[in-house]
């Protein structure tokens, strides 16, 4: 097959899920035989045309510009590029582009849509843009040959609202496996002696709920939290609240992947407040790095991690477990299963290439 990759800011992964995803994707489907192509925009680090046999096509992406309205510029870009390749898949990560350009995808390609988490449902957008996010996402479902769903929760709600079927493919990840306890040094924690968060600073992911149920419990280990304060007004809100709590410890974005593997293999626990999407890939990140989780309680994140982990639902709920809860082995041993049996990037890649020769049959 001749595959194309959109919806991204490219391969390798210097951002987030969907390029995580992409590049595992790209390469492994590479190595397969197939011809596939992913595009990247041009504020990239990466440069060259080619990456572990995947064609990388480069787009201009205005964004550094125009803010964010630059991204449909180079979403638009990106797919009048595609009219020209004769895919015979065209895969969609996300859909927020679709209300505008949907009509110029090409009729000649299959179109497979990711269709992410619920992106309207964030409240760091407004009303408007919720709107627009709204009609989006509607369009999208409207436009696309096949819909996929990487969580239980999002294929019943496409069902639900849209009358519309999707295929279920979660998100991957790989079990962590080169602890390197050293890495503790640098910042001054001991094995299991701390607790942690890794989010971004938004507030559907209850990252005020967890440390003010931290500040409120007995708790004396440290708590990291990992995320780039600056970026938003509420990272900058949680930042001036907290600062002076001298337990809690603001370490801005981490991006090497050993450091955190080996933050969250060595946790206490690990707390995930994410309450809006499918299968959020720091999740399952966390599973497969042995983290003991503490999880926000609502479908998505109660479908992944089933009764292997705690849930609070409030402040309280935190201060009760961070008291109270021991972090439990069997909670561990559990969750690393399921990233071997369901999650692992082999099973996730074979689900997509399979999924997609079935489509072109």
């Amino acid at each position: 097959m001749k595959i194309g990759i959109l919806g991204t800011r490219g391969i390798p992964n210097h951002h987030g899920g969907f390029e995580q995803f992409a590049e595992n994707f790209a390469v492994f489907a590479a190595q397969k035989g197939h011809e596939v192509f992913v595009y990247n925009s041009s504020l990239h680090p990466y440069k060259k045309n080619q990456f572990n046999q995947v064609k990388i096509i480069h787009c201009n992406d205005p964004e550094d510009k125009m803010g964010t309205a630059g991204q449909f510029i180079y979403d638009f870009n990106c797919i009048m590029d595609a009219r020209k390749r004769n895919f015979d898949v065209l895969l969609q990560l996300g859909y927020t582009s679709n209300a505008i350009w949907c009509k110029l995808l090409p009729k000649n390609s299959i179109i497979i849509t990711n269709m992410d988490g619920l992106e309207w449902k964030r409240s760091k957008y407004s009303k408007k843009v919720q709107g627009f996010l709204k009609y989006s996402e509607k369009l999208a479902v409207k436009s696309s040959d096949y819909l996929i769903a990487d969580s239980l929760g999002i294929q019943s709600y496409l069902k639900e609202n849209y009358n519309a079927a999707s295929t279920y493919i979660a998100y991957g990840a790989n079990v962590f496996n080169h602890s390197n306890q050293e890495i503790l040094n640098e910042f001054n924690l001991e094995k299991n002696a701390y607790n942690m968060l890794i989010a971004r600073m938004e507030p559907e992911n209850n990252i005020e709920m967890i440390l003010d149920g931290y500040v409120m419990s007995q708790q004396k280990f440290p708590f990291l939290v990992i995320g780039n304060t600056e970026k938003t007004q509420f990272g900058r809100k949680m930042y001036e609240k907290f600062r002076n709590n001298r337990n809690i410890r603001f370490l801005g974005a981490i991006y090497d992947q050993n450091k955190l593997e080996n933050l969250r293999y060595f946790s206490h626990l690990y707390f995930h407040g994410h309450s809006v999407g499918g299968t959020n890939p720091s999740l399952l990140e966390a599973m497969a790095s042995g983290s003991c989780i503490a999880a926000n309680n609502n479908e998505f994140n109660a479908a992944i991690l089933q009764q292997d982990a705690y849930y609070f639902e409030s402040a309280k709920d935190v201060s009760h477990i961070l008291d109270f809860e021991p972090r439990n082995s069997h909670f561990i041993s559990n969750n690393l299963e399921k990233i071997q049996s369901k999650y692992a990037w082999n099973v996730i890649n074979n689900e997509y290439l399979n999924f997609m020769i079935q489509a072109c049959q």
